[in-house]
């Protein structure tokens, strides 16, 4: 733990950034399943995180969040 928090401390911004980069992950796939997928087809459960449950919008906002806490105390 203490070395990844060496590595880290070098890079700080690094999982805000990574936190931005699924928060615009998350907009392309629900614009590329807008566009490909039919209204009212069913969907699997799989395909139903990625789009209607919002997975990696969820995940990139806590991974941002979490960086800049760490951020601050490193």
């Amino acid at each position: 733990m203490s070395r990844f928090l060496d590595e880290l401390e070098r890079v700080r911004g690094l999982p805000v950034l990574i936190g931005v980069a699924l928060v615009l992950l998350n907009f392309v796939v629900r614009v590329v399943a807008y566009l490909l997928m039919p209204d009212g087809q069913p969907v699997g459960f799989l395909l139903f995180l990625f789009t209607e449950g919002n997975l990696l919008l969820h995940l990139g906002i806590v991974l941002g969040l979490l960086g800049i806490l760490i951020g601050d105390i490193l």
